[in-house]
């Protein structure tokens, strides 16, 4: 989308004028269950424009808050003969800390310092840290620019928030700017829009926030260069007295991603580290035959291979296009593997009539949400035979970027109580855990 600011867009009174405007629901904007608001802007002023009202109200709550801001905006006057970049960025983080000030007095503001317009080459980065940030996210708003703003910068910390939702399990919602500017009613997601209605308090609040932003709503010098930026026909989109938040869902492309690009992305055909962990784990599965089995997380299908010489039937399911691809072609000569896309938990698999009698999750819990873990250990509890086997693997070693690491998904299942712990293997990069009922465990005396 090419726009200018210095154009005139989409009068504010269009939008106000279209009937639906007035009947937005208001979606999780009532702050019931929430505990922490993070605000992402992607330049110094978006929360005050885009969610100045939401700072205002949870402030007033009492909740925490924590504004984050990805770049300091320092390319908003390039042709500026008065003022430099560094010194615009000075005035920008100066006026952001000014702006919420006002709306939100003792919020924690994290400056991020990406280059201003180029935030798409550091998304991944800004991933990591509002991650570090939301952390558990089941008690958390995360509001963000739109992913389809209009603007690269508002896009890619979009992006970013849809991501950090996704891993986090922070409830998501996103804050048009200056898609108001180019836009028209006929462009709009009505069926996602979401309303926080404002009352004078927080009316007067983001006003003043807004107007913090001096080298914003005002010119730098009356020289060619420094003109204004956000003109007031601009500025009217954000005095109504009500916001407006796109409530599209969280999503994650970037294991997806890893595998487009990689055939073998994890290195489970050539490393050591892959090939030894496989062994030991089917080493330790406590019987030679399982009847239903079900892997979660198949990545290219290495594990499934192997798993494959020990079920009667095998279920391989994967989030992803190209891991499922991947696994659809590596075990396509094995008729009783069945490999399927699934997201879970939403789409765990419904369990033969016995239940599996063997479920492996294998480096893929710490991909899951802390609140998604939690309703997968549920379905292993509701689908796993009574005399059923549980095997968990995980790496050991920080997982960056996401809230979970391995000794944290291996706590949590057990303190479910899912089954027993009857084998642990531990060692410097990796933990397996077996767990089934302890009468289940094969007789030693058997075949002797």
């Amino acid at each position: 989308m090419t726009f200018s600011s210095a154009t005139a867009g989409t009068e504010p009174e269009e939008w106000t004028a279209d009937a639906r405007f007035e009947r937005l629901p208001s979606g999780v904007l009532d702050l019931a269950g929430i505990e922490h608001v993070v605000v992402l802007a992607a330049h110094p002023d978006d929360e005050s424009l885009g969610a100045g009202g939401l700072l205002s109200r949870a402030a007033r709550t009492g909740l925490r808050v924590t504004v984050m801001v990805a770049t300091d905006g320092e390319a908003s006057h390039p042709s500026s003969p008065t003022h430099t970049a560094e010194r615009l960025a000075e005035l920008r983080r100066g006026e952001l800390r000014r702006a919420v000030g006002v709306l939100s007095p003792t919020a924690s503001v994290e400056l991020l310092g990406h280059p201003d317009g180029r935030l798409a080459e550091h998304e991944e980065d800004l991933v990591v840290a509002l991650v570090g940030i939301v952390g558990d996210g089941r008690r958390t708003l995360l509001a963000a620019p739109w992913r389809h703003d209009g603007h690269p910068d508002h896009e890619a910390a979009g992006r970013a928030a849809a991501a950090t939702a996704a891993r986090t399990g922070a409830d998501l919602l996103e804050y048009p700017i200056w898609f108001w500017h180019w836009a028209r009613p006929s462009d709009a997601p009505w069926d996602r829009f979401r309303a926080l209605h404002l009352d004078d308090v927080d009316l007067t609040a983001r006003a003043d926030a807004q107007a913090q932003h001096r080298s914003q709503v005002e010119p730098l010098s009356d020289r060619p260069g420094d003109e204004v930026l956000l003109r007031e026909d601009f500025l009217r989109h954000f005095a109504g007295d009500q916001e407006v938040y796109v409530a599209d869902a969280p999503s994650d492309g970037a294991l997806d991603e890893l595998h487009a690009g990689h055939d073998d992305p994890w290195g489970a055909d050539s490393r050591w580290y892959e090939i030894r962990k496989r062994d030991l784990l089917l080493a330790a599965l406590p019987r030679a035959e399982f009847h239903h089995g079900l892997e979660v997380g198949s990545s290219t299908g290495a594990l499934a291979a192997d798993l494959a010489n020990r079920c009667h039937h095998l279920l391989v399911i994967d989030a992803g296009d190209h891991a499922v691809a991947a696994a659809s072609s590596r075990l396509k000569s094995l008729d009783h593997v069945r490999v399927e896309q699934r997201v879970v938990p939403s789409e765990w698999p419904d369990p033969p009539d016995q239940g599996f009698d063997l479920i492996v999750l294998s480096e893929v819990g710490y991909f899951l949400s802390p609140r998604d873990l939690d309703d997968v250990v549920d379905d292993v509890r509701a689908t796993l035979a009574s005399d059923g086997v549980l095997v968990l693997c995980h790496w050991r070693h920080p997982i960056v970027g996401w809230p979970l690491d391995g000794p944290g998904v291996h706590e949590r299942v057990v303190e479910a109580d899912v089954r027993p712990v009857v084998a642990r293997y531990v060692d410097r990069d990796f933990e397996l855990l077996v767990l089934c009922a302890d009468g289940e465990l094969p007789d030693p005396q058997e075949g002797s």
